[in-house]
């Protein structure tokens, strides 16, 4: 039953039952439609169960690629362009699908006449025209899929038919059963299973492979329910994990108030949508599972009018096809794995902001070169950027801006020129870019931040073209920063935003004095100067708040500690006074700035090239960095130092930390 939630309370619900099953890709076809203000059309999960996210490698399946190991590397834009193309040509013969996601029509004429479904928002139980209780299979009730959703419409679930698929049997091992029916259930998990488990070489073959699963026929409807909170969806007579389909596809629209979404026209006066960073994230852009650790990749097609440009968080830069008269078809996908609630879209008459061609990326050069002895990943397996001596040397990822058309002149006088200058920057402090690809774009006025990092996408606001060069630099450091801390590295759990936010304002300092070339001398002067200004806004924020509100880790010892079946929440993640507040931002650059130096600044950023070594690609909790960085402290200068001080003086606690706290001591004096 999903727990009836307390409307007084502030604590965001993460409802997905991860401990019991996980997805890990997501195949999306989504149209967006302008003159309804919805998104709709079907996702299609992959799933294994909770037992299966523990592996830590990914092993099986490397035999089953059907091409050579330089066309599974290969990620020019023609290949990604035939892999689109293959993909809307399988959408387009499939007849079941078209003219679904623009409908307005009634719900119901969307499904077949004996499709059983379930759209009413109840607090608990199984919407169908079934029992929602079903117990005549040996006492016990079937296994429920839990999924974090809130403002959407969902019209129908069904499992997919990996089976038809041609030569999808390859990925089949011999299923010893008697009974055919229990067969043919667990031949269709057996090939998700070996599908989802592939080698990194062959991802190109697995996104081939999981474009034409997502367009095989249904095999039946499911049963599912719609919460305040969740999606809920079962198949009777199934009772574990095990058995639960591993394929399933489910038909939604979003609603024009969902908290997700943001429907607005540009500067330019023309409509535009695009998904917004709010506390529910994207659980009413598409059902999914919200908590960090599930982990996981996408692929998705957006078809929209040919007079719109469709940016998403995606490795590939493509060029649209057609698919209808009108209408032109959008194809991103990921490789990466990743939390949902990194995904991002934005559709709008968005222009691309050229360079002149006499202009040239120039990188910048530090004046010593920091190689690290590679290691072994201690992620799952996937492409690694990491791992690629090319893209080590890679100063300046490829990049794009866009902006509406009134705003053109000026991105390209103002944020143009910067992009290449930070970029290289942060190469210089950091190393290899985690991100292949980087696309950023003005979004609208109504726009409630200065900027939002995604997966190869950059969200900026208006307000930093504004003034001088100084603005839009620093922001832009800030949100570069967020491709390794926030993104390449995430919290394990999403109270401890100081790992991400703490870390990105940390570094904007040093990106933005490299990338303007300052000598020490005035690099140090922005920098306290910068610091003086943090100070005072902190001071001024923990004598105007409440102190719950100040507590980088609100759950405490409890932090990162979930449920059996992966259910929880995020402490104060629905209190609005928190969007407003920038503690997880100062507190945890001034942390930074006292363990720097601790251990001196040219020492501090060499351990962060280590870490961001050792962590890429997973989730942390504080002590991961805390533990590490303390061991690169000489002991004459811990001062008594352990993670239980530092949990106690900084973390733990409300308001400024009055010890061991040079940075601020000296500041406070100032003041």
């Amino acid at each position: 039953m999903e727990r009836m939630m307390d409307l007084n309370k502030d604590d965001l619900p993460l409802m997905a039952n991860t401990g019991h099953m996980l997805v890990k890709h997501y195949v999306l076809d989504l149209d967006a439609s302008f003159e309804n203000r919805i998104i709709a059309g079907t996702i299609v999960l992959f799933l294994v169960t909770g037992d299966k996210f523990k592996e830590t490698g990914r092993g099986a399946g490397e035999e089953c690629c059907s091409q050579s190991d330089d066309a599974c590397r290969d990620g020019t834009s023609e290949a990604c362009h035939d892999l689109h193309a293959t993909i809307l040509r399988a959408h387009m013969s499939n007849t079941g699908h078209k003219d679904f996601a623009v409908s307005d029509q009634g719900e119901e004429e969307c499904f077949h006449e004996s499709g059983h479904h379930g759209n009413s928002e109840e607090p608990s139980g199984i919407s169908s025209s079934k029992s929602s209780c079903d117990t005549e299979h040996h006492g016990r009730e079937d296994f429920v899929l839990v999924l974090d959703c809130c403002d959407l419409s969902v019209l129908k679930v069904e499992e997919v038919d990996v089976t038809a698929v041609p030569g999808i049997e390859k990925y089949a091992k011999s299923v010893g059963l008697i009974d055919a029916s229990e067969r043919l259930r667990n031949l269709r998990n057996q090939i998700v299973s070996e599908l989802v488990s592939l080698s990194a070489d062959c991802w190109r073959e697995q996104l081939s492979c999981y474009a034409q699963c997502s367009q095989a026929p249904g095999c039946g409807e499911l049963l599912f329910a719609t919460g305040p909170w969740s999606l809920r969806i079962r198949k009777a007579g199934v009772q574990t994990p095990t058995n639960f389909p591993h394929a399933i596809r489910i038909w939604y629209k979003t609603k024009p108030e969902g908290r997700s979404v943001m429907w607005t026209t540009d500067q330019s006066s023309r409509p535009c949508v695009y998904t917004v960073g709010s506390p529910i994230n994207n659980r009413a852009l598409f059902p999914c599972q919200e908590p960090p650790v599930a982990m996981s990749t996408w692929q998705a097609t957006i078809k929209a009018s040919d007079c719109f440009t469709v940016l998403m968080s995606g490795e590939n830069s493509p060029e649209p096809l057609p698919c209808q008269e009108g209408l032109c078809s959008w194809f991103y996908y990921v490789t990466m794995p990743m939390p949902a609630s990194t995904f991002t879209i934005a559709v709008g008459c968005w222009e691309e902001v050229k360079r002149e061609s006499s202009i040239k990326d120039i990188p910048f050069f530090p004046d010593h070169e920091h190689r690290l002895v590679k290691q072994q990943c201690g992620h799952m397996e996937y492409p690694c950027r990491l791992r690629s001596p090319v893209a080590e040397a890679q100063a300046i990822i490829p990049h794009r801006v866009f902006a509406p058309l009134c705003l053109k002149n000026r991105c390209e006088e103002i944020l143009l020129p910067l992009l290449p200058q930070c970029l290289s920057a942060a190469h210089a402090t950091l190393g290899t870019h985690p991100f292949s690809r980087l696309d950023v774009l003005i979004v609208p006025s109504n726009f409630s931040s200065l900027g939002m990092a995604s997966p190869h996408i950059i969200f900026l606001s208006q307000s930093v073209l504004s003034g001088n060069m100084d603005l839009c630099g620093t922001r832009l450091c800030h949100e570069i920063a967020h491709a390794w801390f926030g993104l390449a590295i995430g919290a394990r759990d999403w109270t401890e935003e100081w790992i991400s936010e703490g870390f990105a304002t940390h570094l904007e300092d040093t990106f933005w004095a490299n990338a303007q070339r300052l000598l020490h001398e005035e690099a140090k002067d922005q920098k306290e100067l910068k610091a003086l200004l943090r100070w005072r806004r902190l001071r001024d924020e923990v004598e105007n708040s409440e102190e719950e509100l100040q507590v980088l880790r609100p759950n405490k010892e409890k932090t990162g500690k979930v449920s059996d079946s992966g259910e929880s929440v995020v402490k104060h993640g629905l209190n609005p006074e928190k969007n407003f507040m920038q503690v997880h931002y100062l507190k945890g650059y001034f942390l930074l700035c006292f363990l720097a130096n601790q251990i001196g600044e040219a020492s501090y950023f060499a351990f962060l090239r280590r870490f961001v070594q050792t962590f890429h690609g997973q989730l942390i909790l504080s002590q991961d960095f805390l533990n590490m960085i303390l061991e690169d402290i000489p002991e004459q200068k811990r001062c008594g130092l352990s993670v239980e001080e530092i949990y106690c003086i900084w973390l733990d606690t409300a308001g400024i930390p009055k010890v061991h706290a040079q940075p601020l001591l000296i500041l406070s004096q100032t003041t």
